[in-house]
């Protein structure tokens, strides 16, 4: 069993900065990667960025050269550094850790962060 906490939302002003965090504890040793997620009203929840366990990553290309994930892995936290946001990126913003066990994976997800771009 994993558990994911998410913290960091906001309300910040077009070309502002957040970070979000997200700490894992549990399991977490079974976890092969964590990311971000977000969701917008009439919208699927899409991929933001993706932390792997080798340390590569992946950004969905509407945030490449705006936000950067990291981690800390003696905290099991996983960070995201939001600049220059847009309106177009106020969303509530997920953050998820997948385990895999006996060849089994396993999603586990936080409660939601409501970020908004607005002046």
């Amino acid at each position: 069993q994993v558990q994911v906490v998410e913290s960091g939302g906001g309300l910040v002003q077009p070309g502002g900065s957040l970070r979000l965090s997200c700490a894992a504890s549990g399991s977490t040793s079974s976890i092969t990667g964590m990311g971000w997620y977000r969701q917008t009203p009439g919208k699927q929840r899409d991929l933001v960025a993706v932390m792997n366990s080798d340390g590569s990553t992946n950004y969905a290309d509407s945030v490449k050269g705006r936000f950067t994930i990291s981690r800390d892995n003696t905290k099991m936290t996983v960070y995201l550094q939001m600049n220059s946001l847009k309106s177009e990126d106020t969303a509530v913003y997920y953050c998820n850790a997948n385990s895999k066990v006996y060849g089994y994976e396993y999603d586990y997800w936080g409660q939601g962060t409501q970020v908004t771009v607005s002046s």
